[in-house]
């Protein structure tokens, strides 16, 4: 029985999205609602008779039986309900109700989850609905996890997903690539969205886990199903593939047992996935085609040079320098706060403490007060020469913390003192 529940399970987060893709490119986005219905009762369903029967012989199949049989008993109700009340209105709605064989096809998936991702992810909304539609539409989460993944309640993110769909169907948003002389500003937004998503997952605010890998590995596979799009398969798509991958090819030395955040220095490389740093590289190599260099291809690089755990002068500069050209391209205190940091590094071999005292020196100007990262950077550079501010800065971290795996980080530094 618990085996069929993890296969149901399996199946939701993989099939859920699909069919809600090709039911909404079929009835249009206006039936999104519809869609998400027909295919949530099609998995209750499954449950139900699963659980007595035990698992059909191809199970994604049934699914795909079943939604066919859903749509056809919905729209032929809703047919005989508009005859009966509102005769005008059936006979423009016609092509509703003509509900030809459903396309399960993987192609026809494919294109239906491409469209669905340019319409999610669309600037009429806020990049918080967005990546709350991209989790729920195209990623077969559940209210409960994008909840928990915003920190929020169910009845939050239920408003905020409806209030998305409402703007979706008031601005008449269709499920069509844009023409092409949008699509380039459109893929740059879905590109930021798809970026967002990773990072949520790469470093989670969620109260019981700093490394939400389903998340990521989402994120993933919605990049690389761009790739298979001329149109979309950019330098820029590349270059964040390759940015992901290099990430998540340290999954596994992030987090032991023991220790639920296992910090770059400390980790075992032996525990590094090599199969997806070689993806990285490939990707990498892909995304210098073009003259075109966006903040994914420093990024990337960056990641690069952090699959190795060589530490030298020469990979700090390398670094400082990527950094700069990224604060050009695109300012973010995070972007500033890694700069100093490698600004330390590739100045540790001056006498006199004088890099890290340039480094405090560049710090202290950001005045990031309510990033408790900020406390940390300054924590690890005063820790060498003044203990004292050293732990001071550290508890204004703890303090500003916002999980209890990040808390428990910060005390064993100040422990480490």
């Amino acid at each position: 029985m618990e085996s069929g529940q993890e296969t149901l399970k399996q199946l939701f987060q993989q099939e859920f999205s699909k069919m809600v893709a090709v039911l909404s490119r079929k009835f249009g986005l206006q039936n999104i609602e519809t869609a998400e219905d027909i295919v949530s009762e099609t998995f209750l369903q499954a449950a139900e008779i699963w659980g007595v029967k035990g698992l059909p012989q191809n199970p994604t199949a049934w699914l795909y039986t079943v939604a066919k049989q859903k749509t056809l008993y919905q729209f032929r109700r809703n047919k005989i309900f508009d005859k009966k009340v509102i005769p005008g209105l059936a006979s423009s709605q016609e092509k509703y109700y003509e509900i030809e064989e459903l396309d399960f096809s993987r192609q026809n998936i494919n294109d239906s989850m491409m469209q669905m991702l340019f319409a999610v992810c669309t600037p009429l909304i806020g990049s918080e609905a967005q990546i709350g539609l991209a989790l729920r539409i195209l990623c077969g989460f559940g209210i409960d996890e994008i909840a928990e993944a915003f920190l929020s309640n169910k009845e939050t993110i239920n408003k905020r997903l409806f209030r998305a769909k409402e703007k979706l169907r008031t601005e008449n948003v269709t499920l069509d690539l844009p023409p092409e002389d949008e699509l380039a500003g459109r893929l740059n937004n879905v590109l930021h969205i798809i970026y967002l998503l990773f990072s949520e997952g790469y470093y989670s605010k969620t109260q019981n886990q700093i490394l939400r890998r389903d998340l990521c590995l989402e994120a993933i596979r919605l990049a690389i199903m761009l790739t298979g799009y001329e149109s979309t398969n950019r330098p820029e798509t590349n270059a964040l593939i390759a940015l992901m991958c290099f990430h998540a090819s340290r999954f596994n030395a992030r987090q032991t047992n023991e220790e639920p955040l296992v910090l770059f220095e400390k980790q075992n490389e032996e525990l590094w996935d090599k199969e997806l740093i070689y993806r990285g590289w490939h990707y990498l190599n892909l995304s210098a085609q073009g003259n075109e260099l966006s903040s994914y291809h420093l990024e990337a690089r960056i990641a690069s040079l952090h699959c190795s755990k060589e530490d030298t002068k020469e990979k700090w500069e390398e670094i400082l320098q990527l950094y700069n050209q990224l604060l050009h391209v695109n300012y973010t205190p995070g972007v500033a706060l890694n700069r100093i940091y490698a600004l330390y590094k590739a100045k540790a071999c001056l006498p006199d403490q004088r890099g890290v005292r340039e480094a405090i020196e560049e710090a202290e100007k950001l005045k990031l007060e309510s990033s408790h990262f900020y406390f940390i950077l300054l924590g690890e550079l005063y820790k060498s020469f003044d203990t004292g501010k050293a732990k001071l800065n550290f508890q204004k971290a703890y303090t500003l913390a916002k999980t209890q795996t990040e808390k428990q980080c910060i005390q064993q530094k100040i422990d480490n003192l």
